[in-house]
């Protein structure tokens, strides 16, 4: 699988939003998958243990954080060099009747052998016995 040009790179990142927030996990999926069949690693957020594999990466996350959480790219804040893209996220995340917005930087190296490494910068919200607090008592249960 060679290194996705720019095109599949902004046609990824378009599709990884819209289908997100549409909750279309399957053309999510396909999405990821037609530009990264192969190993992928991940440090959500960095500085906690890394996750490996499809499943740990992007698939549970999905099935964890979807119906929560709604993204939007913040305007100007995406770039995409040779196989890189990276950009200033913002996290609409709804519990308990109310909506808070994070802010994430995230970063997406994409290998010539189908590969993909994602790191992503953000404040962990408190991990409480509220909606948003159990989700991330989920993920990440080291109490990072």
């Amino acid at each position: 699988m060679p290194t996705p040009s720019r095109g599949q790179l902004e046609e990824w990142a378009k599709n990884y939003i819209a289908l997100w927030n549409a909750g279309d996990k399957e053309a999510w999926v396909k999405n990821w998958k037609r530009i990264a069949a192969g190993d992928f690693r991940m440090l959500d957020p960095v500085g906690t243990p890394e996750k490996r594999g499809f499943e740990q990466c992007a698939s549970g996350p999905f099935d964890l954080f979807q119906p929560k959480i709604r993204f939007n790219v913040v305007e100007g804040t995406q770039f995409i060099c040779g196989n890189e893209v990276a950009w200033l996220l913002e996290n609409h995340m709804s519990g308990d009747g109310r909506t808070v917005v994070n802010l994430s930087i995230e970063t997406y190296r994409f290998g010539d052998d189908g590969s993909v490494v994602m790191r992503t910068y953000y404040r962990v919200p408190a991990q409480t016995d509220d909606e948003i607090g159990r989700m991330f008592k989920e993920y990440l249960p080291e109490g990072q």
